[in-house]
């Protein structure tokens, strides 16, 4: 009796799920990032699903460490997306009906984040169902580069690289020739589809216009490179007139260090001279006032002279003035006395002086 009865209990169950089903087959679906994916989920209902119609969609993202979370929700004739932040503004329903048995939506501008599996559950009592599917989101090349990496000469060794700045493994890349002959080295044929070639004793039949695409599962890029294989450079003349240019350089840059501190040391010199004062020493006498004075003092005297007296005066040497009121002058050679007319003499501050004749006897005249 217990084993018919769960029995009947089990068939029920199966009933009831046969009753509502999704028709849309799990599957993975692969987009470029900032595309929109669309996940279908359509269902079918039976006569017996009586109950309110439940949709959700739920995430289970590629790291494993985050819980499921809902992303949308349709429950009571309403739609409630603000669950997930992440995903918050770009996920919809495709269909303004969800009754007529279509639950798909769209996520849009995809980022590497939304990488995940996305489940759909329809619950219309006793019915219900669920499909995965699994959403990879993938970055198309971009910013593709191709350049030469060594000395384009005719008998070197350098490499043609083909570089992307972004792009999801797995990448494929095609190298062609668009210039020419268009006919590529047989050396080069094993590596057309790598991502660099290397070129071995190069010649002037490579030179010529060479494209590299990129590829990968939702995209391509693609970058165009021109190859100009020359005779060699003098090497060696370029090398000896960097260092003659270079020994010109410092030649000139000592001349012009030597000459500013030359010019700072006379500088230097001439403000030294022009600021040294001697505060200890006088300044000099000045001869003419002396000699003024000392004739004149002389002058004054003879007029209070008498005769007595006139001959001890006349003995003294008129023309002398002590050698206590003047500071010796250099010694210069003698040169014989020079003839200077009275106006002359008169100019130069000499005072007049009367002498008193005098007869043999020594009387006043």
């Amino acid at each position: 009796m217990a084993l018919l009865l769960r029995f009947v209990l089990l068939c029920g169950v199966a009933d009831f799920a046969r009753s509502l089903s999704i028709t849309t087959p799990e599957q993975m679906i692969e987009k470029a990032k900032g595309e929109t994916a669309y996940l279908p989920c359509k269902f079918t209902l039976s006569p017996e699903d009586q109950g309110p119609l439940d949709i959700e969609w739920l995430l289970s993202p590629a790291d494993n460490q985050k819980v499921d979370q809902v992303i949308i929700l349709y429950s009571g004739d309403k739609i409630y997306d603000n669950y997930y932040e992440d995903l918050k503004g770009r996920v919809h329903f495709t269909s303004n009906d969800l009754k007529s048995g279509d639950a798909s939506i769209n996520v849009t501008n995809l980022q590497l984040s939304d990488i995940g599996t996305y489940q759909c559950k329809v619950k219309k009592a006793p019915g219900v169902a669920n499909k995965k599917i699994q959403l990879t989101v993938l970055v198309k090349p971009s910013g593709t580069r191709c350049y030469i990496d060594g000395s384009e000469e005719i008998g070197n060794d350098f490499k043609l690289k083909c570089e992307p700045k972004e792009g999801s493994l797995p990448l494929r890349y095609e190298w062609q020739k668009l210039s020419d002959s268009q006919k590529l080295p047989t050396s080069w044929l094993a590596e057309m589809t790598s991502s660099v070639i290397s070129v071995k004793n190069a010649s002037s039949e490579y030179s010529g216009t060479y494209s590299c695409t990129v590829k990968n599962r939702v995209g391509s890029d693609q970058c165009l490179l021109r190859l100009d294989v020359v005779p060699p450079s003098n090497r060696a003349g370029t090398i000896a007139g960097a260092i003659i240019g270079t020994l010109l350089a410092l030649v000139l840059i000592g001349l012009i260090v030597f000459c500013c501190h030359k010019k700072r040391r006379e500088e230097k010199y001439e403000k030294e001279v022009h600021h040294d004062i001697r505060e200890d020493v006088p300044p000099p006498k000045s001869r003419t006032s002396t000699a003024r004075s000392y004739i004149g003092s002389n002058h004054s005297s003879l007029g209070s002279m008498s005769p007595s007296n006139m001959e001890g005066y006349s003995k003294t040497q008129y023309n002398q003035v002590p050698s206590e009121d003047f500071e010796r002058a250099p010694q210069s050679p003698t040169l014989p006395p020079a003839k200077v007319a009275a106006p002359n003499l008169s100019r130069m501050g000499a005072v007049p002086v009367m002498i008193p004749a005098q007869s043999k006897d020594g009387s006043i005249v």
